[in-house]
Parts: C-alpha cells; structure tokens; sequence
C-alpha cells in the first residue's frame, strides 16, 4: 500500500480531501467564540447582559458562540467587539 501523504503537512491533506477551507473556518470561528466568552468571564457578564449590550436577542448571541457554527459576519463580530469595551483587529496572512 503506498503512503501518498507521507512527507505532505496537514493542511496538504485537507486540501487534497477538499476539506481545508471547512476546517480553517470552523477552527476560526472556535477562536473568536472562545476569545469571546473568555472576555465574558472576565467582565462577570451573563448572555442575557451580553445580548443587552449588543442590542440583540439571545439566540443571536448563542449563534455567535456556537463553534460549530460558522457563519458570523463583521457586523455581528464588531458589535460584540463595542459591548465588551473592545475592538477588532484582521490581517490576513
């Protein structure tokens, strides 16, 4: 049996699997979820105070800390940036 992946890096993989731009956006979306309750923590804030602040409902809020949900948009992302007294910062590289 050959190896064809021996010697290939995992992004080579998921790329070959066609499975690479799934993975990169599910594995971004946990960050920001984490990042967010994180800051949530720290701040002592509910989901209910949360939503308040970002002038949403709950469920939009729960969407946006769901990791296995990926859609999010800049909106959503900066609205939760504001309500927690922070801001977002991209780079692509």
């Amino acid at each position: 049996m050959a190896k064809k992946n021996i010697g290939s890096n995992f992004d080579q993989f998921l790329e070959e699997e066609g499975q690479l731009f799934n993975a990169n956006t599910l594995a971004l979306k946990k960050v920001i979820a984490w990042k967010i309750a994180q800051e949530m923590e720290k701040q002592k804030l509910t989901k209910t105070e949360l939503a308040k602040r970002m002038q949403t409902s709950r469920a939009a809020l729960n969407r946006l800390l769901d990791e296995s949900d990926p859609s999010l948009t800049i909106t959503t992302l900066t609205c939760a940036a504001v309500a927690l007294g922070k801001r977002v910062e991209m780079n692509l590289a």
